[in-house]
Parts: C-alpha cells; sequence; structure tokens
C-alpha cells in the first residue's frame, strides 16, 4: 500500500526482456535506506517486488500481466521514474490510499498553464473513468492528484509548482501515456452493491430493497 507522495526519482538502467516478461533494474537513492529483499516500492505506480539490490541500484521482475496493463514495458534506459517505498503504519496519510495495481492507461490530451498551476487533461478508458468524480483522488504514474473534473471520454487535474518539480509530470507532454489506478474505496462499494451476497437482491440494491428493509 502506498500514499501517492513521491520520495525520489529513479533512472531506468535497463529493462531486459524475458519473452513475455521482464527485469527492470533502475537507479535509485532510495537503495542506500534500509532497502530489503523482497519490500514493495511503487515504480510509476505500479507495485514491484525488490529482487535484489546493489549500491545503487535495485532491480525487480516483471510480470506479462504488469507490462499488458501498464506502461513499464515502454521504459528505456536513462527514462526517469517515479518511486515510492510502501507506506507503514507509522507514516502519515499524506495522500491517498494506492495500492500500486494499475486501472489502466491513460494519454494526455492538453497540458497548459494555469496562473502557478499546470493543468493536464487525460483521455482515458471506460473502465477506470467510471470510478473517477470531481474533488475525487486519483493516481497517475504513483503521483496522488485531485480530479478537479470529469467528462465522458477523460478526466482534468492541476498540478501545483512543488508536485510538478518533485515528480516525472514536469516531462509528460501531450500523447505521452501515463499509468493510472483510481481511487481502490469505489471499486469495493461497486462490488458490494452487486448482489452477490446472502440476502441482497440478484440485481443490487434498489430503492425497494432500501425501503423494504427500513431505510427510506
Amino acid at each position: 500500500m502506498f500514499t501517492g507522495l513521491i520520495q525520489n526519482i529513479g533512472t531506468v538502467r535497463s529493462l531486459d526482456r524475458q519473452g513475455g516478461s521482464a527485469s527492470l533494474q533502475i537507479a535509485s537513492d532510495l537503495v542506500g535506506e534500509d532497502l530489503q529483499l523482497g519490500e514493495s516500492i511503487a515504480v510509476n505506480g505500479v507495485c514491484l517486488t525488490v529482487t535484489r539490490w546493489d549500491a545503487s541500484t535495485f532491480t525487480a521482475d516483471v510480470s506479462p500481466e504488469t507490462l499488458q496493463c501498464s506502461t513499464l514495458g515502454s521504459l528505456r534506459p536513462n527514462a526517469q521514474v517515479n518511486l515510492e517505498r510502501a507506506l507503514r503504519l507509522c507514516d502519515r496519510l499524506g495522500g491517498h490510499l494506492v495500492s500500486g495495481h494499475i486501472d489502466g492507461i491513460a494519454r494526455v490530451r492538453r497540458r497548459y498553464q494555469d496562473q502557478n498551476a499546470v493543468r493536464f487533461e487525460f483521455s482515458a478508458p471506460p473502465q477506470a473513468l467510471r470510478y473517477l468524480v470531481e474533488k475525487g483522488s486519483v493516481a497517475v504514474d504513483g503521483i496522488s492528484l485531485t480530479v478537479n473534473q470529469v467528462a465522458a471520454d477523460g478526466f482534468g487535474v492541476a498540478v501545483i509548482p512543488h508536485s510538478l518539480e518533485q515528480t516525472t509530470l514536469r516531462l509528460r507532454r501531450e500523447g505521452e501515456q501515463v499509468n493510472l489506478e483510481t481511487d481502490l474505496l469505489g471499486r469495493y462499494v461497486e462490488r458490494l452493491l452487486q448482489g452477490d451476497r446472502p440476502g441482497l437482491p440478484a440485481g443490487g440494491i434498489s430503492l425497494e430493497f432500501l425501503a423494504k428493509n427500513g431505510f427510506m
């Protein structure tokens, strides 16, 4: 579990393809901070497991599923990536709860200056847009951001100077792709309302069901 507050920008050393999977090596200052074998690190919002490390780099395996559902497969040597170590129970939750499980790939449709902020408009797949709400949270390449507006085929955010300079968003240009993770709470609520549990109607919760059970 992560917060969406980026701790470091790493540099890709290599992405070695191994059939349908890959091994990703990244140079980062986080390596010197008591990194441990098997711990989780979010790389551009994707939760990966540290398999080995040396004085300045760490390596993680990337599964075929992850390559298919995220932008990690397009990384090249010297590319910069957002990094965040896993949340500890004693940490402040400064962003929002981020699982590191990508819902889809979004594309930068428009980028423009708005006084001290930079606004980004993204196109996004319908299966991800259904969980986005205005003033809700979204993780873009692992960065916790507030949704400003939602349209039928995309959404927008406003990025303050600090977030821009401390993340790879400063490098993103129109037409480029980013990893997208929606707020996980919405997915759980939807699942619970589908009516697959004993006592709930087959079609989910309806106004009639709520009235019958004393909620209206």
